[in-house]
């Protein structure tokens, strides 16, 4: 899978990622992104997931999505999502992005209550303007199910990142939100990427004992991890959808792991917990004149030199490392 950020930039200011509030410098354009996603298709990646910062800021968004149709036919390009917050999703972006060719939506609500929402959004304005983005993401999920993102064929889902001591006192309301509006949610452990997130082992709600509070409400049977997935799904017994938990922390999957990451300004990572330095700048291959060949083997070179396992490495009790690269600018 290539995940492609389009801007580091953000409507808002969660705690567990902190994004910039100005684009690196030496963003990529819209054809030297093409170019990336075009070589990573003739690489093998089948899947492209367009993300931020918050992508639904980006101008040429939907754009972008009807341009990359060329590179769907045969056995190129089967699928392409969005990871979004909501808050911008208006009824009209929705069916905007459906008809541009977009086959997947991932929205993020971190809380079921005006007081945590705002929190974890970091908004000023306290409860009143959590109630009023809680407002928009909900109508935002419907907007999405009413422009054909059918959340019944996993089109449609819902994220929420989890920090004991900070929100983990919505595991059960946001349950119960996400069953009620017919949607998977997808719980996330708090994670230790960039530098600013204050993260510490003891904050993190392990996905065990995520899934173990909801099964007391709505007992669970397990549907395991697909491959290359980065979720462990779980289907409720009383037929009311399916739950699912990302445990990058307690639980790693770095072996199967097949994401590459390339940021607004160009560069590729192999890991969302590298470090900063380890990325490879693509723009030298992306000026006019160079051939398309040097892209792919550069991309290809960097794939076949991976050896990120950070995640493994500290459960093993591995070095730790100094600086990861911040989640706003590798896309989360």
């Amino acid at each position: 899978m290539l995940r492609l950020s389009l801007t580091a930039r953000c409507n808002l200011a969660c705690p567990y990622c902190l994004p910039d509030g100005t684009e690196p410098p030496g963003l990529l354009n819209q054809a030297q992104r093409l170019a990336v996603v075009a070589a990573a298709v003739e690489l093998g990646v089948r899947q492209l997931r367009l993300t931020g910062g918050e992508p639904l800021l980006h101008p040429g968004l939907e754009h972008l999505i009807a341009a990359v149709a060329p590179l769907r036919m045969g056995d190129g390009l089967q699928e392409v999502s969005l990871t979004s917050n909501g808050a911008l999703l208006t009824a009209e972006r929705a069916r905007a992005l459906r008809a541009a060719g977009l086959d997947r939506l991932t929205l993020s609500l971190d809380g079921a209550s005006g007081e945590v929402v705002a929190a974890m959004a970091g908004l000023r304005g306290g409860p009143a303007a959590g109630e009023a983005l809680l407002a928009r993401v909900l109508a935002a999920i419907d907007h999405a199910r009413a422009a054909g993102f059918d959340p019944a064929l996993g089109a449609l889902k819902l994220n929420a990142v989890i920090q004991r001591g900070r929100n983990e006192d919505q595991l059960l309301p946001l349950a119960a939100l996400a069953r009620e509006r017919g949607v998977e949610l997808r719980l996330i452990e708090f994670m230790d990427v960039g530098n600013r997130n204050g993260w510490r082992p003891e904050a993190v709600l392990s996905a065990v004992e995520m899934v173990e509070r909801i099964g007391r409400q709505w007992p669970l049977e397990s549907l395991g991890r697909g491959v290359h997935g980065t979720a462990s799904r779980w289907s409720y017994r009383d037929g009311g959808g399916h739950l699912a938990v990302v445990a990058s922390v307690s639980a790693p999957f770095c072996g199967d792991c097949n994401r590459l990451r390339v940021t607004a300004d160009g560069r590729a990572y192999t890991c969302l917990f590298a470090s900063p330095a380890s990325g490879l700048d693509l723009r030298p291959w992306l000026l006019p004149g160079i051939p398309g060949g040097g892209l792919r083997r550069a991309i290809a070179g960097l794939w076949e030199g991976r050896g990120d396992r950070w995640s493994e490495e500290r459960q093993e009790g591995g070095p730790a490392v100094a600086l990861h690269a911040e989640m706003a600018y590798l896309g989360g």
